[in-house]
Formats: C-alpha cells, sequence, structure tokens
C-alpha cells in the first residue's frame, strides 16, 4: 500500500464552451451560455439555480438527449452523440410502468438487454435491498407512496448498472419527511456504488446535505456562477449545523441570482 496523496480521480463528464439556444415566441432564447465543467468519477455534483436558468437542458445535453449548439460535452473524452447505457437519467416523475411490479419494473432494463430470467431476478432483488423495498418486490405501482416509487425508480437505474445517474429534481414532489429520508438512502447508495452523479434542485438545503460540489447557475441564459465545495463528513442531515451555515451562504449567493430571474420574468429587468 502506497502512501501520501490519493491519485487525483479521471474525469467522467466534460463541457466546453456549451452553449444553447431555442426558439420562441419573443425570438431565440439563450438558455445556456460557456459552460465550462468537469465532473469526476465518483462525485456528486448538484445543480442549484431559479427556473429557466438551464440546469435540465445541462442534465438532458450530457444525458445525449439534446445537442449543443456551440461547444463540446464529452463522456471520459468522447463526445456524446446520444443517449447511452452508461448513463441512466431519473426524472421527478419515476416514470414506472403500471403494468408491472415493483421487480418486474427493476428488471425492465435487463430484459431488454436479454439478461437470463435467474439472473435478472436476483439483481432486481439485491436492488430493492439497497433501496429497502424487498418485501413490496411482489406489490403494484399503484399500492406505493411517491418515495417508495421513486425508490424504485433507483433501483432500476441502479441495475443497469450506469456509470453515471443523473437526477432532474426527483425528490420535488415528496412531502419533508420523505425527501429527508431519500436524502440519507441516497448517500448510503452512493458511497456504496461510487456512481457518478449530476443532481438537479431548486433546494439549497436538499443540494448541500447531498453534494460534494454545488453550482450555483445565473438566470437566462445559464451561466455557472459560483462553485461551492462542502466537506463535511457524511452521513449528513440537513439540520446539521455546518450544513445550515453552508446553505446560508449559498442562498445569499442565489438571492441576487432569483431577484434577476422574478423582474425578468415581470418585465422590469
Amino acid at each position: 500500500i502506497t502512501k501520501g496523496h490519493e491519485a487525483p480521480k479521471p474525469v467522467s463528464v466534460t463541457l466546453e464552451g456549451v452553449g444553447k439556444r431555442y426558439p420562441s415566441v419573443q425570438g431565440v432564447v439563450s438558455a445556456l451560455e460557456q459552460i465550462d465543467l468537469q465532473i469526476l468519477e465518483g462525485e456528486f455534483v448538484c445543480i442549484v439555480g431559479p427556473s429557466g436558468c438551464g440546469k435540465s437542458t445541462l442534465l438532458n445535453l450530457i444525458a445525449g438527449l439534446e445537442r449543443p449548439d456551440e461547444g463540446a460535452v464529452k463522456i471520459k473524452g468522447h463526445p456524446i452523440t446520444g443517449p447511452g447505457s452508461d448513463r441512466v437519467v431519473i426524472f421527478q416523475e419515476g416514470a414506472l410502468f403500471p403494468w408491472l411490479t415493483v421487480r418486474q419494473n427493476v428488471e425492465f432494463g435487463l430484459k431488454i438487454n436479454g439478461v437470463e430470467p435467474q439472473v435478472r431476478r436476483a439483481l432486481a432483488m439485491d436492488y430493492l435491498k439497497m433501496v429497502h423495498l424487498t418485501r413490496f418486490a411482489d406489490a403494484q405501482v399503484h399500492e406505493l407512496s411517491g418515495g417508495m416509487k421513486q425508490r424504485v425508480a433507483i433501483a432500476r437505474a441502479l441495475a443497469m448498472d450506469p456509470d453515471i445517474l443523473l437526477m432532474d429534481e426527483p425528490f420535488a414532489a415528496l412531502d419533508a419527511q420523505t425527501r429527508d429520508l431519500l436524502h440519507v438512502e441516497l448517500q448510503e447508495i452512493w458511497t456504496a456504488t461510487s456512481k457518478t452523479i449530476l443532481f438537479i434542485t431548486h433546494n439549497v438545503r436538499e443540494a448541500v446535505c447531498l453534494g460534494s460540489r454545488v453550482l450555483v447557475m445565473t438566470y437566462r441564459p445559464g451561466r455557472i456562477k459560483d462553485t461551492f465545495h462542502i466537506n463535511h463528513h457524511r452521513p449528513r442531515h440537513p439540520e446539521d449545523p455546518g450544513l445550515i451555515e453552508t446553505s446560508a451562504m449559498i442562498l445569499n449567493t442565489l438571492k441576487a441570482v432569483v431577484d434577476k430571474a422574478v423582474k425578468a420574468e415581470l418585465g422590469d429587468a
């Protein structure tokens, strides 16, 4: 065992001078402009910003669901040309199939990929155990709470063994108690799997609780305004005093961005 500094982690995701525009009734809207970003393998990055700052657009570019108008988006140095099995997106709504059981939902991608029934069943049960839903394996989707549905969506994503989890406000529709519980569980999953996670949220408290790095984006056109490295020990809880202090600092940075967004929406900018 060699002692000393750990070797730097390789870069997983790179964005170089990325810009994205959309047509609108007012003309062309610049959603993202001059985005330069590197996400390391195994890093947990959270992005916060006001509505309309391009957070979801940035995630969609990395997912390969959209293409940039300027710049390059790369995975391990290779340009992204479309969706890939190395990336899985988890949306605000779990997008589960209501005609399948919980276990069948988790198995779905494995079945499409031709994994044998016994193997995929064993993998599904392993990941359901990780999200504490083993006893609900044969339940129907309509029998689950919102938090349980998101756990199933996470288990289904993990079963595909992607390098990168792209999470677009996955807990936004949940009550505070369920959200806090899932914050702890997601940290446990990240520690156990070492996945690279990009997590989009409006909630600064959530970002600070989860992320190893928090990026604050400006209002349209979206740029990265500030980066905060969160070095607090894990598992973290949103009410930890150190996290409250960090959240207040980020909120202070975000306030000016949100004020500008509100003025723009009201036509006062």
